[in-house]
């Protein structure tokens, strides 16, 4: 990736007299989504692991010889639950059963989980127990000690055995170690927090479950005979729910607040079937409570013609079938009502709302079709997504290579088909939509989507699929891909480029999305390349300039000496927050406080060697970066 030296940007900048730069380490900037909310997943995202849970199951609360004694007995639903979703009444008796019935939860990977003593708070008197990767080492009325041993069975099972009808057993708090203290202060895992802070924005259509949204399986989501049904803003997630796993997914609130935080701005995505009351009501939360200076990205749902996806068909059914209007006209007055209520809870406030509609890359007619028929100034961008990955021919060439295909053979195809698909389908995007339009692209999702064919086969090539996400090459991949992305930018201000995803496993079969395999990573161990080649080009030096010569949004400052071993000297203008991440993304320095001073000592002899990064903000609110090498 080629970099402009600031001194060669005022050269130019005096060549071409008035005009505006953009220079190419300015044209993209870089959010992240979130992963989804699962008892398997590898993010950790919260120090209380309730929020991860899986939801409730029944057992047998004794063993019945001769019985059945399912793992699971699924008659949770008869359980009485208060409105938090804890049980009321365990055991619990009903005709039919083999006994009485116990609840449970379960965590199916504690692999990322921190060792050591986890505390386990709740309210209520009853009985609860700890399996699998947990033994319990004290016990007391509403507080239970037990030592986590991550990776053993890789399962926990938390269980309620009794609970007292009249104070029954509720709040349940699975408390990482240390942060017994400190949950309800600071609810998130530092490490997560941490590798999150390069980032510019947060989108969070997995961790507000945007697809098939209050459904657990994409047909129920369309199993209505009228579009009238609509959910109320009552039925939203709330900050009480036992578990933030259910498909409803995580509280608005706490997305407000993750961004507030971290000083983020937001991407939230609206429920395919909200009712006009919950989208307004949606949109004056983010309103009233996200940070006046930060931006908010709101998308009606997510990939409407993705039709594995309940929205999808939801709106196939009721906008164009039921309505005879052809698809996909006849989802846009859904896209249209959601953004126009938005846009009047924003009225005067308009410069903090980014109105998106999304589009497929590869189906330009369909984007067409529906952009085009949004109404003329209700909309300040369209998105595709910026995905490179396999072709059906590649995929059956690797599928021929079998165990014998290697990272190399995977990377060679990928590149090929981006030439030959994913490069020109983004071009046409711009000049069919973007040009003629004058929009901002921008990317709700992108990088590597190197997945089987079809999505969730076993490939005989699997492994070739596994190695690929941490080989080298995958760097290039990556900081290649966003050259391309620079070269077809249009414009005066950055694309937004949201990363898929955050922090989840490998697989074969249905794809290794995460840029990182687990938010403790070491990738001095595990490699990253994915996400150091992202860290690259973030921090990439950039300064954007005008005729004048004066800085725009990015602050110009020197780092000496450079390579470093003990003292870093920052020189610049009024710096008033200094922040050192490393090159895992963790925040290990920070200096605040407004200065006269034009420069800062920060001493560093006592980092490992290494890369890192610097994040500074002057007294005015601009930021600039850079990077130095320290060594001994």
């Amino acid at each position: 990736m080629k970099k402009i030296p600031l001194f060669a940007l005022l050269l130019l900048l005096n060549q071409l007299g008035a005009q505006s730069i953009l220079p190419d380490s300015c044209k993209i900037e870089i959010g992240t989504n979130l992963s989804g909310m699962f008892d398997w997943t590898t993010e950790m995202p919260f120090v209380n692991l309730m929020r991860h849970c899986r939801s409730w199951g029944t057992q047998n609360a004794t063993w019945v010889g001769g019985g059945q004694n399912a793992w699971d007995t699924q008659v949770i639903q008869a359980i009485p639950r208060d409105a938090e979703g804890y049980p009321t009444q365990v055991p619990f008796f009903q005709p039919g059963l083999e006994t009485g019935q116990r609840v449970y939860t379960v965590w199916a990977n504690t692999e990322a989980w921190p060792a050591g003593t986890y505390t386990l708070l709740y309210d209520g008197e009853g009985e609860l127990d700890l399996w699998g990767d947990a033994d319990i080492v004290s016990r007391q009325p509403g507080i239970i000690l037990a030592t986590v041993t991550p990776g053993v069975d890789n399962i926990i099972q938390l269980r309620i055995d009794s609970s007292n009808p009249q104070n029954h057993v509720r709040n349940i708090r699975f408390l990482m170690p240390g942060t017994a203290n400190t949950y309800e202060a600071n609810p998130y895992y530092q490490p997560w927090l941490d590798k999150l802070a390069p980032f510019k924005a947060l989108r969070f259509m997995d961790w507000g479950q945007t697809n098939s949204w209050g459904y657990n399986d994409a047909w129920e989501s369309y199993n209505e005979d009228s579009d009238s049904i609509r959910q109320p803003w009552a039925a939203r997630s709330q900050m009480t729910d036992y578990t933030w796993t259910q498909n409803k997914g995580v509280p608005y609130e706490v997305m407000v607040d993750l961004c507030n935080r971290l000083q983020k701005d937001m991407w939230i995505c609206v429920p395919h079937n909200a009712s006009n009351e919950y989208i307004r009501e949606m949109a004056t939360l983010v309103r009233d409570q996200l940070d006046p200076s930060l931006t908010v990205y709101v998308e009606y749902s997510n990939e409407l013609w993705n039709w594995i996806f309940g929205q999808a068909q939801w709106l196939n059914k009721f906008g164009c079938v039921q309505q005879n209007k052809p698809w996909p006209e006849g989802i846009v007055p859904y896209i249209q009502n959601c953004l126009d209520i938005w846009t009047e809870v924003f009225e005067g406030q308009s410069d903090r709302l980014v109105r998106v509609v999304g589009v497929q890359a590869a189906w330009q007619d369909v984007s067409n079709r529906t952009v085009f028929n949004m109404r003329p100034g209700s909309v300040d961008a369209f998105s595709p997504a910026a995905y490179f990955g396999l072709s059906d021919d590649s995929d059956a060439e690797l599928d021929a290579l079998g165990i014998a295909a290697s990272a190399a053979d995977v990377s060679a195809r990928v590149y090929a088909d981006r030439e030959n698909d994913a490069i020109p389908w983004l071009r046409t995007q711009q000049t069919e939509i973007g040009d003629a339009l004058g929009l901002p692209m921008i990317y709700y999702e992108g990088g590597q989507h190197i997945t089987p064919h079809p999505f969730g086969a076993e490939p005989t090539y699997a492994q070739a699929l596994l190695d690929v996400q941490r080989d080298p090459v995958m760097y290039d991949l990556y900081d290649s891909w966003f050259d391309t992305l620079r070269a077809i930018h249009q414009g005066d201000r950055p694309a937004l480029f949201m990363s898929f995803s955050f922090v989840s496993s490998r697989s074969a079969r249905y794809g290794s999305w995460g840029i990182l395999e687990s938010v403790t990573q070491d990738i001095g161990t595990v490699p990253a390349p994915k996400y150091e080649a992202i860290l690259d080009n973030i921090f990439t030096g950039c300064a954007e300039t005008t005729s004048s010569g004066a800085l725009l949004e990015t602050a110009a400052f020197s780092l000496y000496p450079n390579p470093v071993e003990d003292m870093l000297f920052i020189n610049g203008e009024d710096i008033a927050r200094i922040q050192v991440f490393s090159a895992s993304g963790r925040l290990v320095l920070e200096k605040s406080g407004a200065s006269d001073r034009t420069f800062d000592r920060i001493p560093v002899g006592h980092l490992p060697e290494g890369i890192y990064f610097v994040v500074t903000r002057n007294r005015n609110g601009v930021a600039g970066n850079g990077r130095f090498i320290r060594m001994n």
